[in-house]
């Protein structure tokens, strides 16, 4: 779920760029590619449409990141420990040692008479 709104994110940042270089400004940006003023977008140009659009992208932007926030914080809060099987880790029955550790070696005892 998180990589899909990832992969969203990154052709919302994309679109919203391209429209707000569309739009147009004292140094026109991108938006003298955009054809004449009457094609498309009606007698006043795509200024309207282009404003709109970037009004609803931009809504649409600040959801996605908030949705991510709230899935990738959900993630980070889980524990590596939640995940731990605790029942293979105890066994179920207690273990018995059946073999004697060998005794520690003795030094040979020598007697000197004087």
């Amino acid at each position: 779920m998180t990589s899909t709104l990832l992969i969203v994110q990154f052709v919302l940042a994309i679109l919203l760029t391209i429209i707000v270089l569309l739009q147009k400004s004292s140094s026109m940006g991108l938006g003298a590619y955009s054809g004449s003023n009457d094609s498309l977008f009606g007698a006043k140009g795509p200024a309207n449409f282009l404003t709109k659009a970037t009004m609803a992208l931009g809504l649409v932007f600040v959801i996605n990141t908030v949705a991510l926030g709230y899935l990738y914080n959900q993630q980070r809060n889980q524990s590596a420990v939640d995940t731990v099987k605790t029942d293979s880790l105890i066994p179920s029955t207690p273990v018995t040692q059946t073999s004697q550790a060998p005794a520690a070696p003795t030094a040979p005892v020598t007697t000197e008479n004087k």
